[in-house]
């Protein structure tokens, strides 16, 4: 692992990895408006100044991330390449599962199946973990440095999602909260 952040031009580069989330913002995009609205914290989530930079930070380093994925060489028939595959490959695999429970679940209803059984923010837990897989694949502190950023940015954006899924559903949301974990977990009984 060099210093100097890898940096060039290639079909073999990380972007293959993290077209997944392009993907998935067409697929929850196109399914219908109000599931696409459902996608986003609304503004009547009310947050304040600091919120509203956190969910600045956290676009703008997920963004960087996507861009510099363009750049980002894969290590190709390497341990490193099949190991971050395979972590990947999990983190592929959360993702697709957390998004059919969200787009299967009707607006105004808290998501209690499949991996939101298990973790509370299932797509952000799936992003850091597709995330990490790129460092493994490509090799890079950069990129490894950025995931572990944006995962604090997640942290916070959770916390703001939680406030307002409590506003929402009250006391179901309250039953759901002690029965699930926020990132990953055995259900709770």
């Amino acid at each position: 692992m060099s210093l100097i952040p890898a940096f060039e031009i290639g079909v073999w580069n990380a972007w293959i990895f993290m077209v997944i989330f392009i993907i998935q913002m067409f697929v929850v995009m196109f399914v219908d408006k109000k599931t696409w609205g459902k996608s986003h914290i609304p503004i009547q989530a009310k947050r304040n100044r600091y919120e509203k930079q956190v969910g600045i930070f956290a676009n703008f380093f997920w963004l960087i991330a996507m861009l510099y994925s363009i750049f980002l060489p894969l290590k190709l028939n390497t341990i490193w390449f099949y190991a971050g595959f395979i972590v990947f490959i999990i983190g592929l695999f959360i993702f697709i599962r957390a998004t059919y429970d969200f787009i299967t679940t009707k607006p105004n209803k808290i998501i209690k199946t499949g991996v939101y059984k298990i973790s509370r923010h299932p797509m952000y837990f799936a992003t850091f973990i597709i995330a990490i897989s790129v460092s493994i694949v490509s090799l890079s502190w950069l990129f490894l440095l950025l995931s572990i950023i944006m995962m604090f940015f997640f942290q916070k954006e959770a916390l703001i999602e939680e406030r307002y899924c409590l506003e929402i559903f009250g006391e179901g949301y309250r039953n759901y909260i002690q029965y699930t974990s926020r990132w990953i977990g055995l259900p709770k009984s």
